[in-house]
């Protein structure tokens, strides 16, 4: 299972680019940033700058959006950094949350997800695409690699994401969950001919290593205010209790009244207090290094290929050496030289 972590673009860049030059070095392959250009700094110079400074970590959003930019400009940027970098970007993609709302946009439909992914990936790889009545190229990007990997909860975005996508990101680690998304995205590969093994797996989440659980939960509570978005958004569109999505999932959410986006992602935030304890816990992974692995081999067993740390706490260094330390070595555990 790769490990992989996710940061806000929060001045100085500096920092945001010493974590992921941290996160390398203690073994983690993938470095995710928000991407809100309104709330945090631009994702993609930085990326350069991580890159530049790395060997080997993938970089990418997590997740970005069809309508804040012209998606030509995106597979550019992406096949730019390939360029310069050797092929080590990933693309997180979903309907737009933070970046759309914040200027009071909506997000963006399903249908437009889908076709922004496969202009996206097609310019990206070198490969030619009709957009807006033309058939485009990017004539200097035959070599480039990039694949997009969808992020959503909802049915018909699972669906949407199975048909369409590289990858499934989904924003929490509750088994219950990730068991009922994978199992749809798998299906909606394997119902569009694809192989659903082709579908790389990607959970992502706060984790906070230690051993005071109420400090825990507090300082990552604001994570299921984030996924109260989303998940606002699926009662909207279903009811509440629709078929086949689980309890854990709609619940929460009924004292929820609120959302600010000035506080979006940060912890100890004012809007998230409607959060039970028991849902951070489900959604986030939290303890010791021991809890830690149990949690990371029990997701890995429901067919998750990646676990990214969402990693907005007061204990950013400590989990990272903790997990570089006392988790990724148990892990991912190698032969013997010699037996």
């Amino acid at each position: 299972m790769d490990v992989g972590i996710v940061l806000q673009t929060t001045p100085p860049a500096l920092r945001v680019v010493e974590l992921a030059k941290r996160a390398e070095s203690l073994g983690f392959t993938h470095v995710w940033t928000f991407d809100s250009h309104i709330l945090w700094e631009e994702p993609y110079v930085i990326y350069s700058q991580i890159l530049a400074e790395t060997r080997n970590v993938i970089v990418g959003p997590m997740v970005t959006n069809p309508a804040t930019r012209d998606w030509t400009v995106t597979a550019s940027v992406f096949a730019t950094l390939n360029e310069m970098y050797g092929n080590r970007t990933v693309c997180g993609i979903g309907r737009g949350d933070s970046a759309v709302r914040v200027t009071n946009g909506k997000p963006t439909t399903l249908a437009t997800m889908a076709e922004a992914t496969h202009v996206i990936r097609e310019l990206a790889n070198g490969r030619s695409v009709d957009y807006k009545g033309s058939t485009i190229t990017l004539p200097w990007a035959t070599k480039s690699r990039l694949e997009v990997w969808g992020a959503g909860y909802g049915p018909k975005a699972l669906k949407t994401i199975g048909e369409t996508c590289d990858g499934f990101i989904l924003q929490l680690a509750d088994p219950q969950i990730v068991q009922w998304t994978v199992e749809a995205v798998k299906n909606a590969a394997a119902d569009a001919g694809r192989d659903p093994s082709d579908v790389t797996i990607c959970v992502a989440a706060p984790a906070y290593v230690g051993t005071d659980i109420e400090h825990m939960r507090d300082q990552c509570r604001w994570f299921g205010g984030m996924v109260g978005n989303h998940v606002a958004d699926i009662v909207m569109r279903y009811g509440e209790s629709a078929d086949g999505i689980p309890q854990a999932l709609t619940d929460y959410i009924k004292g929820r009244e609120g959302y600010d986006y000035n506080q979006h992602g940060q912890a100890g935030n004012t809007h998230a207090q409607f959060v039970p304890d028991e849902i951070v816990e489900r959604f986030c992974i939290l303890g010791d290094p021991a809890e830690q692995l149990r949690r990371l081999e029990e997701l890995e067993g429901l067919g998750v290929d990646q676990f990214s740390i969402y990693l907005q706490h007061d204990a950013k260094d400590e989990t990272l050496l903790a997990y570089g330390e006392r988790v990724l070595p148990h892990l991912n555990t190698q032969s013997l030289a010699k037996q």
